[in-house]
């Protein structure tokens, strides 16, 4: 039976008839995973660059959640809108979709915390707290922001990136481990879901005039096909889904 969850993943990168859900399971704090169609194989982490942009194809392969973390890195230091993000307390983390089609998640943003930033909360008349995380150096992650993989690249350039500020979005203000909650029932989009998603788009186009660097962006213009052509394995860290604890 599926543990309750106060918290349900962002509905904004799931299409009506999606089945994919992030899977339960006990907390894996950093497991490099090959996301390659038929290879499940460990991989270590690439220590040469990750620029799509570099050239030929690196054998070491391609870091998707380093990649991915710079590049969330470079919106929380310079946009305004998401200056209040410590992203040393978001946990960044894929998640292998089980065919590469478009319908489904596409990404989430699980918060570790209850409404207001508490740290218990009561479901269906029972006191829980969410499993805690933590990164190698012990601090406690406040967000798992996930992708999954391929679904999330073979979204078109521009929709990637709405996706990624779609969900650094949901981040609270207060950055206390709870959403930001609009007014009325569906606090996490507001009213309607498509002016969130236009919202977030203007927010992409004023970064793009900013001119970040290609560096960042380069992977963003590949499909999944492609980034395994270029790099061949492609990877990563994988968080399970943390789960509801009784206290």
């Amino acid at each position: 039976m599926p543990q309750p969850n106060p918290w349900p993943d962002d509905p904004a990168r799931q299409q009506p008839d999606a089945k994919g859900r992030p899977p339960a399971g006990n907390l894996d704090r950093s497991l490099s995973d090959s996301v390659a169609e038929g290879d499940q194989a460990g991989a270590h982490r690439n220590t040469a660059s990750n620029d799509p942009a570099a050239g030929p194809a690196l054998q070491a392969g391609f870091d998707f959640t380093a990649q991915t973390r710079t590049l969330c890195g470079h919106v929380t230091s310079t946009q305004v809108e998401f200056s209040h993000i410590d992203l040393d307390r978001v946990a960044l983390s894929f998640a292998q979709s089980r065919k590469p089609v478009l319908h489904g998640l596409q990404a989430s943003l699980t918060p570790l915390r209850f409404e207001g930033g508490a740290e218990q909360g009561t479901v269906r008349g029972r006191r829980y707290r969410v499993q805690p995380v933590f990164d190698r150096r012990g601090r406690e992650m406040l967000y798992v922001l996930n992708f999954y993989l391929p679904r999330f690249m073979q979204l078109e350039f521009r929709e990637k990136l709405v996706t990624v500020f779609h969900e650094l979005w949901h981040i609270s203000p207060d950055f206390d481990g709870d959403l930001r909650r609009h007014p009325g029932r569906c606090y996490a989009h507001s009213h309607s879901q498509a002016d969130y998603d236009r919202q977030m788009g203007l927010l992409v186009d004023a970064w793009l005039q900013t001119e970040p660097p290609e560096s960042l962006l380069g992977y963003l213009r590949l499909d999944f096909t492609e980034l395994q052509r270029r790099y061949g394995r492609v990877y990563g860290v994988r968080i399970p889904r943390p789960k509801l604890l009784p206290v």
